[in-house]
C-alpha cells in the first residue's frame, strides 16, 4: 500500500502549515508537515484541532477571529473550506504604513 493510500485508508491527508510572526513564536515552528483529519472541513475546524495540540497552539489561536490565513497562497475568511490545499499559512493581521 503506498504512503497516500495508507493516510487515505486512515482517514486522514498531509498538508503543510506554515506559521508567520507572532504565530510562528508562539506555535514555536516556522512550519510543519501534519496528516490531519479527513474530516477538518473549514480553517476554523483546522484552527480548534490545532489548539487542542498543545500550549503553543493554544497561545497562538487564543483570539482566533485576529489571526489570519492563506490557503496555497490565497487569503481565506475562517469559514472557508480547505478542499485540497497543500499548505496553509497563518499569520497576524498586517498593518501598513
Amino acid at each position: 500500500m503506498s504512503t497516500a493510500t495508507a493516510t487515505a485508508a486512515a482517514g486522514t491527508r498531509t498538508v503543510r502549515i506554515v506559521y508567520f510572526a507572532w504565530v510562528r513564536e508562539r506555535v514555536g515552528l516556522p512550519e510543519e508537515t501534519l496528516d490531519i483529519p479527513a474530516d477538518l472541513a473549514t480553517i476554523a475546524d483546522l484552527v480548534r484541532w490545532l489548539k487542542a495540540r498543545g500550549e503553543g497552539y493554544e497561545a497562538a489561536f487564543t483570539d482566533e477571529k485576529i489571526v489570519r490565513a492563506a490557503l496555497d497562497h490565497v487569503h481565506a475568511k475562517p469559514q472557508a473550506r480547505l478542499g485540497s490545499a497543500r499548505e496553509i499559512a497563518f499569520f497576524p493581521p498586517m498593518t501598513g504604513g
